[in-house]
């Protein structure tokens, strides 16, 4: 389902300067899998997952999504493809915080101009699943993280992608609450979703629903 082939990656700081984040990468992902990207702060796992989700696209090489060339997308076809395909769960949530639970949660249906029944349906769908009906009116600032995390996830679930990516997760929470993360994961791997989490947090590397852990360093999958 998703496809990495000889993919590299450079940022251009200035003229003279230039990072290479991930270098020749290549690794196929299959629907419903479960999968680990492991590696310290800046070895690349972010810029994957930003490739994945067409949020950038590749120096060389091309990443294939569903059957989809994700790398050679126009900007239109992009936004369209993440709106309809991907969930991404932020490591800080991303929520505006001066907002309500619910207006978090809708912000990705905005595009879709849906009618208020299919609204109605989606959200107390999402809000039921993570225990946040009774929060929906609150103001998001006003919840503890782990509410907000579930907050942040509802909204990356709420239009029904098939692809859930999550860049360090567990980050911001404490062991309790990263093992109650982890068994949302196992309820959506469940429902047939294909998962992607960038972390180097030991929690995932032993886990059951864990199809594989692909650990990059200095930008290279490491064998």
């Amino acid at each position: 389902m998703i496809e990495l082939k000889n993919t590299t990656k450079i940022y251009e700081i200035n003229k003279n300067n230039k990072v290479t984040a991930i270098k020749d990468i290549s690794f196929k992902i299959k629907k419903g899998e479960l999968v680990v990207l492991k590696g310290v702060s800046g070895s690349g796992k972010s810029t994957i997952l930003s490739l994945i989700a067409g949020v950038s696209r590749p120096t060389e090489g091309d990443v294939i999504v569903d059957s989809k060339r994700v790398s050679k997308l126009p900007d239109s076809f992009a936004s369209k493809y993440r709106q309809e395909s991907i969930g991404f769960i932020f490591q800080k949530y991303n929520l505006i915080p001066n907002l309500s639970v619910i207006d978090n949660v809708l912000i990705p249906l905005i595009p879709t101009n849906p009618n208020g029944e299919e609204i109605t349906i989606k959200l107390d769908k999402v809000l039921n699943h993570f225990n946040l009906l009774d929060k929906r009116e609150t103001i998001v600032k006003n919840l503890s993280g782990g509410e907000q995390q579930r907050v942040a996830i509802a909204r990356a679930l709420i239009n029904e992608p098939n692809i859930i990516i999550a860049d360090e997760p567990t980050a911001n929470l404490d062991e309790a609450l990263s093992l109650n993360f982890i068994d949302i994961l196992g309820e959506l791997k469940k429902e047939g979703k294909t998962i992607v989490i960038a972390t180097h947090d030991p929690l995932f590397f032993n886990l059951d629903i864990v199809d594989r852990v692909l650990e990059i360093q200095g930008g290279v999958l490491s064998f």
